[in-house]
């Protein structure tokens, strides 16, 4: 998946550099993937105990004069080079936080503690938030570091941002960005690309 994830984010022209961050016992097979030619876009450091930790090491690596940080789940392997074009461009026009989304199809619940519906929020003002997601440099390093400080918990960075009073942009996402968390997420991707393969060699899907 690391793999596929690289050639998608690396096909992407907007992108300049990555920063892979790994766990400190994951160093030689993240770097064992790159070619020769990957290592001079490409630099592998490791990461924190806490995931606002991992994103502080990367920022640190990434070169002076960086304007624009995307932060990318690599489960997210099939999220598109246009998805980074697309949050890029929304940065380059002036937005500080964007983040890709997809409109919620299931109606939504609210529940207490005892399962009890509390309340069934509009769906069609819902977005299910995806990765990349893009923010200015200093506008994501002062919420990390933040975070730091108080200690404070996010599913994702554009919490974060948002905890900081900075307003976040959401631009259509893709659904092929979908995570990949459970066995049969992975038999889907390991099957989309079997039909990728196919379909380069003319065989079909």
């Amino acid at each position: 998946m690391l793999r596929h994830a690289l050639d998608q984010v690396l096909s992407c022209p907007d992108v300049d550099e990555v920063i892979l961050v790994a766990p400190s016992t994951h160093l030689g097979e993240a770097r064992a993937l790159l070619t020769e030619t990957e290592r001079t876009r490409v630099e592998v450091v490791v990461g924190g105990a806490e995931r606002t930790e991992s994103v502080l090491h990367g920022l640190s690596a990434v070169r002076e004069g960086t304007e624009f940080v995307l932060v990318h789940d690599a489960a997210r392997c099939l999220a598109p080079p246009a998805l980074f074009t697309r949050v890029i461009r929304a940065l380059r026009s002036g937005r500080r936080a964007v983040v890709p989304g997809i409109p919620v199809v299931d109606t939504v619940k609210q529940v207490d503690d005892e399962g009890l519906v509390t309340a069934t929020p509009d769906r069609s003002a819902l977005r299910a938030v995806q990765t990349p997601q893009g923010f200015t440099r200093e506008v994501l390093t002062e919420a990390h570091r933040r975070a730091v400080e108080t200690g404070l918990g996010a599913t994702d960075d554009a919490a974060l941002v948002e905890s900081c009073g900075v307003r976040v942009t959401v631009v259509p996402g893709e659904v092929a960005a979908a995570k990949i968390t459970t066995p049969d997420d992975l038999a889907f991707f390991e099957y989309r690309l079997t039909a990728e393969r196919r379909g380069s060699l003319g065989l079909g899907a």
